[in-house]
Parts: structure tokens; sequence; C-alpha cells
């Protein structure tokens, strides 16, 4: 039983335009633009069955969910729930964030660098203390799922709150280290989507972060002080044995009629983007994928990796899951709850495929910062390459690697604002918009 939980971010405010901090200041309102573009996220969530909303207390979360409420079909109930409060940076609120960065030169440096090691000393009548932000942040979203989810057990949660909450709920659900706070983008009236088994200790999949397709705006921006590459990367479109879930791994099973229709989408979605450099695994559905879609950029020639190779299965590839239960009793169960545990028989284990995968991702990094201009590319690969290097860019283990979605002929948007030495930053992760809209459509079928 999967509840399902849709969490926006407000639509812009004037403190926004302003480019202020706002925490927990609750003087900035939305601009018109925050206000039209609530209405089109809210038509764009209107076809969805909602079963309840949850939104902030602040004023520019609360009209944005008002906002999206009057333009749902059946509008659930709506509760206002402090735990859906912003994070708390009192020293902050309503300064410049040039200012900010100027005035508060190294506190600024470590909240984004080492955002969890990032504290502001508070004096009050009763003596100083230190207040952690964002460590704060995290405990309260932690609180928030604690409270909420056994309330709505198989339903459908739409959530309405602000930029810092957002990425604390995000990364509490899916045990994402606070460090990675800054790795995680939220854009105004942006759409997530998280899955959950069941409570918060249980397994949780993140279906997409930080769609803004249904604003106009396909891809985040790509800021001009960034330093470093962009990397676009894409799961190939669907096989026959995507579709009829049998395990192909290292088998090289070409796209079906609707597997180039999903790659010819995904050409359409990117033509009018400018790349640069164009990556992929060898094996032929990455591969025609990629070719399709380079159909608009003539200019480039194809990188093929064999480290991106699909997982090897060995003597479960052209197997269906029933076929491999009952020659290998109790493995995939095994593969579906501890797959970092399992040795694919003749074939690879989960480590074997994130050393090559990461390595291999490692030096495309490097190849594509040493340029004198940000580098913009296309990497094409497998479900599980995608999935390791999702996990690994976001601080997760290969025992987490059924907590990131890839559909066919999805898109996930990775950026080097400070090269390579710095941390990435997650843009989005699942883009399915050009298959279908804001649920992820694609064949649910083996790797």
């Amino acid at each position: 039983m999967i509840t399902r939980v849709i969490i926006v971010r407000h639509g812009q405010s004037s403190y926004n335009a302003q480019k202020k901090i706002q925490g927990r200041c609750d003087e900035s309102v939305l601009t018109d633009k925050g206000r039209a573009d609530a209405e089109i996220l809210g038509n764009t969530l209107n076809n969805l069955e909602i079963d309840r909303l949850y939104c902030s207390p602040l004023q520019r979360a609360k009209t944005t969910a008002q906002v999206i409420h009057s333009c749902l079909k059946n509008p659930p109930a709506l509760e206002v729930n402090d735990q859906l409060m912003e994070i708390d940076l009192p020293l902050w609120e309503k300064l410049n964030k040039e200012e900010v960065a100027v005035k508060f030169a190294e506190d600024y440096r470590c909240w984004h660098e080492r955002p969890h090691e990032f504290k502001m000393i508070l004096s009050s009548v009763e003596g100083q203390r230190d207040h952690y932000p964002v460590l704060s942040l995290y405990k309260q979203a932690q609180q928030f799922w604690q409270e909420i989810l056994p309330k709505h057990q198989g339903k459908t949660l739409l959530i309405v709150a602000h930029n810092g909450i957002n990425r604390c709920l995000i990364m509490s659900a899916l045990d994402i280290h606070p460090s990675y706070y800054q790795t995680i983008q939220q854009s105004n009236c942006c759409i997530n989507v998280l899955n959950f088994t069941g409570g918060l200790e249980d397994p949780v999949q993140i279906e997409s972060l930080n769609q803004t397709a249904h604003l106009g705006v396909k891809l985040p921006s790509y800021r001009p002080s960034h330093k470093g590459p962009r990397f676009l990367l894409i799961r190939h479109g669907e096989t026959q044995w995507n579709r009829e879930s049998r395990f192909q791994g290292i088998r090289d099973i070409p796209l079906n009629e609707n597997g180039k229709n999903q790659a010819g989408k995904a050409g359409d979605f990117l033509k009018d983007v400018e790349l640069n450099f164009a990556v992929s695994s060898p094996m032929l559905r990455p591969k025609e994928t990629a070719e399709i879609i380079l159909k608009y950029h003539p200019n480039l020639s194809l990188d093929l990796q064999p480290d991106l190779t699909e997982i090897c299965h060995g003597l479960w590839e052209g197997k269906l899951k029933a076929e491999i239960e009952l020659e290998f009793p109790g493995l995939l169960e095994q593969w579906n709850s501890k797959p970092e545990t399992v040795q694919m028989p003749e074939g690879e284990n989960l480590q074997q495929v994130w050393d090559r995968a990461v390595a291999c991702w490692g030096e495309l990094v490097k190849k594509y910062a040493n340029s004198d201009t940000p580098q913009t590319g296309i990497v094409v690969a497998h479900d599980a390459i995608n999935k390791v290097i999702l996990c690994y860019l976001l601080g997760l283990k290969p025992a987490d690697f059924w907590a990131v979605k890839q559909g066919n002929g999805a898109i996930s948007v990775i950026d080097y604002p400070n090269g390579v030495e710095g941390k990435p930053v997650i843009q989005a992760l699942n883009i399915t918009n050009h298959l279908g809209g804001v649920l992820d459509q694609t064949a649910a079928g083996a790797l």
C-alpha cells in the first residue's frame, strides 16, 4: 500500500523577487507572477485525487495553497501545520543575499559548503545559545512525517511549503544526511513526488524532484555565475522486455516502437537546449535513444562508455520474475529488499556496478569541467546505472538502490556550479512531463 506525497513550493514572493532572505518572516507576499504560477500549478494537479492538503502557516505558502485548492476538481480538506514552517534564520531575515554574503562572509560560506555545521549564536534574556538552522529544520521535518504518515496510509497528500523545509522533508524521508541540504534544488511552484511504503522507517522512493515544465520552464535555469558542467542524465526508451518485465541486463535488446517514440519526445523536449557533448552506454537501447535525441544536434558525436553498460544479471537474463523465483527461490525477494547483498548468478553484484559507474561519472565530470565556458551534455544509460549515479550524488549507499525512480525516457539534471571541486546540485530528477504528465507513467518493468 503506497502513500503518495506531492510536495510543492510556494509561488514567487515579494522577497524572492527582491532577492531577500525570508526565513520565518511573514511580511513577504505572493507577487502577481507567484499567484499566476500557483494557478497554473493548481490546474496541473486538478486531475489527481488528493485526499488531504497541508500547508505552512506563512502567508506566501498559505496563499499558494488556497489558490491551488480553488483549482482542484475535488478539493480536499486544507489544514495548516506549523511543522511546515520555513527554516529559521533570525539574524539574516529581511536582508539582501548579497548583503549577507558580505556581512556574514564566513557564516555564509559555511551555510553553502557545510550546512549541517552552520550555526547562529542567538541572544536572549536567558543568555546566548547556539542555533543550528538546518539541523533544527531536519528534525522538524522528521516530526512532521511521524505525525502525518500514520493518519493517511494508502492516500495521496499534497504539501505546500517552502524551499528549505521541502529539502528537509525529502532528505529526511530518504535518510539523506543534512550535509546534502544544498544539493537539492527547489524552484517556485515546482512539483516533487515521494512514494512511501509505510512509515518513516520503511522504504521510500523519490519519483521526481523539482518538476517545472508545467510552468513553461523545461529545465531549471543554469545561472550565469556557474563555472562547471551540466549533465542531463537520461534513461533509454522502452524495450519489449521492459514492457514484459523480462530481465535484460547485458542482453542487447533494442527499443520497441514506444521506446523510439519516448526517445523522440525526449529529443523534442531538449531540442532548444544547446548541447556541447553526448555520452552513452554502448548498448543498443541507450545508443539508439541518444542518436534520436541528437537528430536536433547533428554536429555532436557520441562518446560510448563501456562502464555505463547495464548491470549483468547473469542467469536471470531473459527470464520473468516467476521463472527466476522457480529457479532461484528467495533471491528475487532479497534483491528487492536488500539489493546490496545479492550476487547475480554468473553476473555482477551492485557494488561492482556502483564502482564502475561512479568512476566513469567522475571521469566525465573532470573532462567536461575542464573548459573555459560551462558545458552542457547528455549522458544516456540504464535504470541501474542511473540509479547508482543519483544515489551516489545524494550521499546514499547501494542499500538505497530502490530509493530513486528512473522512467524510460526520463531526464535528470545535475549541475556542478563550482566546478569539479564543488558539490553537485540535483536540479531535477526523473522528469517525465514530456511523456505524459506529473506522475511517471512509464513501464515498471525489469532492469
